[in-house]
């Protein structure tokens, strides 16, 4: 199915799913205070068209606060008696007038603010029914007392994990079910992301208890704190946009200098993915992964020209001069806080002259390779052997699993080659030509002389 009609379908499915969650809690007349809920809407609307992008196409600000504040508020004003439908819908109805992202404004897509609508209504519909079953009969005046305070706070985080969790788990499945997983960068620091997402709604709830008991002299201090939890979401997308900024500036430099390096980096980071998505790593790990697999190469950029246009592959003192010019980039790299975990994988991946460690200055010495530098040796050398070269062709996916069953270095652990070779079975993918234009005449080598 081609990703216009999944956008479509995964559209107008969550769209639907909102309209009728909006249906569903619309409980026959607006029952909450108007213009109560007219500012904490403002202040929705207003914080998520402010999203920022904080993993691969997933956005965050900090309007789940305005939300729980209302929810809660709303919920200690009401006087009847079990689930205030009212309370719910006023929820809903905010959450579902805030969909729209200035990158959907850009880019004319109706798709995404479709898809938003849906989730973020069930989101905020689930949340206030979870309000409203912990608030219970709790009054303005019993807020005052110390236990029921306790109440309000449990409220707050019930609310606002529901709200988290739902909004995540939709948001994944949208986006996994529109782009496919190979187009998707795995989310990483998701543990983070999810827990400063409940806890600003946990300050959101008791907000809510204090917009009620004080208003409205603690308003503007309100929105204070929400601008001061957005600030924090905008200060980390911006220090991801830099990683990633810096990594991308890196791969074109080494592109522009070494024909055979585009395209290279990215399929030894699909691969790397593949690999370590088999072996359970989660998202965090993968990020690293991909991270180290774009930077693997970056030490070609000391390497003397000579060596970088040699036709043909390297000798033990071409190869030993070239691994001295590539640990003085690893060695330069690991300076850099951000960078020092995936240089710590990428230098240990190629393949060791005698008697040298894997790690090198500046790292922890080891003298055995760490699962992370097995699997970014193995997706290396998996593309290596399947890509042509300027000296040799490419060999076939099948021989080359072959070759690097035969290797001997510890790099090329058989946990990570069948991880490997099972995952592209699960996918449908194939690389290197086929057998048969390979049997006559072409020798693959070892795995270890295959590295790029």
């Amino acid at each position: 199915m081609r990703a216009p009609v999944r956008r479509f379908l995964v559209g107008s499915a969550y769209f639907l799913a909102g309209v009728g969650v909006l249906w569903l809690t619309y409980p026959g007349a607006f029952g909450v205070d108007l213009p109560l809920w007219l500012l904490f809407t403002a202040a929705y609307v207003v914080l998520s068209y402010q999203s920022v992008e904080v993993n691969d196409r997933l956005y965050a600000s900090s309007s789940v606060m305005p939300v729980l504040t209302a929810g809660v508020a709303f919920a200690l004003v009401s006087d009847r008696p079990g689930i205030d439908q009212s309370v719910v819908f006023a929820m809903t109805l905010m959450a579902a007038l805030g969909p729209l992202v200035p990158e959907d404004l850009r880019l004319r897509r109706l798709f995404q603010p479709a898809a938003n609508l849906g989730q973020l209504a069930v989101s905020a519909a689930l949340a206030g029914l979870v309000i409203e079953a912990v608030v219970g009969d709790l009054s303005v005046s019993m807020v005052l007392e110390t236990r029921e305070a306790f109440r309000v706070a449990v409220a707050g985080s019930a609310g606002a994990a529901t709200y988290s969790a739902v909004n995540f788990v939709l948001v994944r499945n949208a986006v996994v079910w529109t782009y496919g997983r190979r187009d998707l960068i795995p989310w990483s620091r998701m543990g983070m992301i999810v827990g400063s997402q409940t806890l600003m709604g946990v300050l959101g709830g008791l907000l809510g208890a204090v917009v009620v008991t004080a208003r409205p002299a603690v308003v503007p201090l309100i929105l204070f704190v929400y601008v001061m939890g957005h600030l924090s979401i905008i200060a980390y997308s911006r220090l991801r946009e830099a990683h990633e900024s810096t990594l991308r500036g890196f791969v074109k430099t080494l592109e522009t200098r070494d024909l055979y390096t585009r395209g290279h980096t990215e399929r030894v980071a699909y691969f790397s993915r593949l690999i370590g998505e088999r072996l359970g790593f989660n998202g965090t790990q993968l990020e690293q992964m991909r991270w180290a697999a774009l930077i693997h190469d970056v030490g070609k950029l000391a390497v003397p020209v000579e060596l970088m246009q040699k036709r043909g592959p390297l000798d033990d003192d071409e190869y030993r001069r070239l691994r001295t010019a590539t640990h003085l980039v690893d060695d330069l790299l690991s300076e850099v806080d951000f960078l020092r975990p995936m240089v710590d994988i990428a230098s240990g991946c190629h393949p060791r002259l005698a008697g040298e460690d894997f790690g090198q200055v500046g790292h922890t010495h080891t003298t055995s390779p760490s699962l992370e530098q097995k699997v970014l040796a193995v997706a290396d050398a998996f593309d290596a052997m399947t890509s042509n070269r300027s000296y040799r062709m490419a060999s076939s996916q099948s021989r080359a699993f072959a070759a690097l069953r035969r290797d001997t270095s510890p790099l090329f652990d058989p946990l990570v080659i069948d991880a490997l070779e099972q995952a592209l079975a699960e996918v449908g993918q194939t690389y290197g030509p086929p057998d048969y234009l390979t049997e006559v005449g072409v020798e693959t080598g070892e795995a270890a002389h295959a590295h790029d």
